[in-house]
């Protein structure tokens, strides 16, 4: 049991653990790749991962507006670890929303305690379902299970004890599926290649797959349940996003505002204002939230269109202003701002990932102009 985990027996909540455990390290996970792995499985046994998973599993049962506001709130320190955060409560959410009763059994109660940690894969699927990329997985029908061949670039938040969740389609069938991978199994690989700007120490490794076996009871979504899936999990897999992005805007406020307490005489001639950004903060907090509690409500299918266009937006209008909020703390910060431990050059790397992480803003521009009939 590491400190940290021995220190929770003491009555803290999840402020305090960011406070004492979290801030004093960011640096050192923005520049030197260090993985808050202490941090998150302390956060785990504190609840923050329980609002996606039924309290038959673990959970709470509080839902993706749980989630969102706890993400949020490791977010106004380092956004690294609020996209951990991302990706293990979206891996839970995935095998929550599936129908496989023994995979929830297995694998939830470990993911919210944070003893199992896990991510997602699902980039590749998804964007090669809009045709911006093709498949770099195939899956081949064999006897109780799936071959899975090829590689993704890019899974984060993984390691050779953890899990994550992907998709691919199966040779002779058009249709997708979808399944847990064990990082330690046979004929898989971990491999550290590309090095970022930002997100270094978020475990973002590259994942061979050869001739891997997945069990059927591994499998979340077969060929023929896909198409009811797929809708079930990823409206709220972008929608939790944004518990980045508030996190972050939330910050460059306080860096503005920081910076005003000298510099307000020549400051106030910059475009954008603590003021104005907390306004803007206020409205796509009102409609995130608004959200998240239509899809903690089960919203039926017949829904679902006019519901992830919505969804479709305000993660683009969020995404836009993690940049804009990002783009004023650093130019109000100036040259305190540039310096390489200072946190308004790392928020502006920082920003720069909510919009390009999938969907990227491309990518949502491009949906929504799918779905209100402009795309070329």
């Amino acid at each position: 049991m590491s400190a940290i985990e021995t220190r929770l027996t003491e009555s803290i909540n999840l402020d305090t653990l960011i406070a004492r455990d979290l801030a004093p390290r960011v640096t050192a996970i923005d520049l030197e790749a260090y993985y808050p792995e202490p941090f998150l499985r302390a956060a785990g046994q504190l609840g923050a991962f329980a609002g996606v998973v039924a309290p038959e599993f673990g959970g709470n049962g509080k839902g993706i507006t749980d989630t969102i506001g706890q993400m949020a709130k490791i977010g106004e320190t380092c956004l690294s670890t609020a996209f951990m955060h991302w990706c293990q409560t979206a891996c839970a959410r995935y095998i929550q929303l599936s129908d496989n009763a023994a995979a929830k059994a297995e694998f939830l109660p470990h993911l919210v305690s944070g003893q199992l940690l896990g991510g997602t894969g699902l980039s590749n699927t998804f964007k090669s379902c809009c045709e911006i990329e093709r498949f770099l997985l195939t899956a081949k029908r064999v006897d109780g299970g799936y071959e899975i061949n090829g590689t993704l670039p890019w899974v984060s938040n993984l390691g050779d004890e953890h899990i994550f969740v992907t998709g691919c389609p199966v040779d002779g069938d058009d249709r997708l599926l979808f399944f847990i991978v064990q990082c330690n199994q046979p004929g898989f690989k971990l491999v550290d290649g590309a090095h970022f700007t930002a997100l270094e120490g978020t475990r973002t490794l590259a994942c061979q797959f050869r001739n891997v076996r997945i069990e059927d009871s591994r499998v979340l979504a077969h060929p023929e349940q896909s198409a009811e899936y797929l809708p079930r999990i990823q409206p709220g897999m972008i929608l939790a996003q944004l518990g980045m992005g508030l996190g972050l805007i939330r910050d460059c406020i306080r860096l503005i505002e920081s910076a005003g307490r000298t510099h307000q005489h020549i400051n106030r001639y910059e475009d954008d204002q603590a003021d104005e950004l907390r306004a803007a903060l206020t409205g796509a907090e009102a409609e995130v939230f608004r959200l998240a509690a239509v899809l903690d409500a089960a919203p039926r299918p017949e829904d679902f269109p006019e519901l992830f266009l919505a969804v479709l937006r305000i993660r683009l209008a969020g995404g836009e202003l993690s940049l804009r909020a990002a783009n004023a703390a650093m130019l109000h910060q100036g040259a305190r701002g540039y310096l390489r431990t200072a946190a308004a050059q790392r928020r502006l790397r920082e920003a720069y990932f909510v919009a390009i992480v999938t969907p990227s803003l491309k990518h949502l521009r491009r949906e929504i102009a799918r779905r209100d009939g402009k795309a070329n």
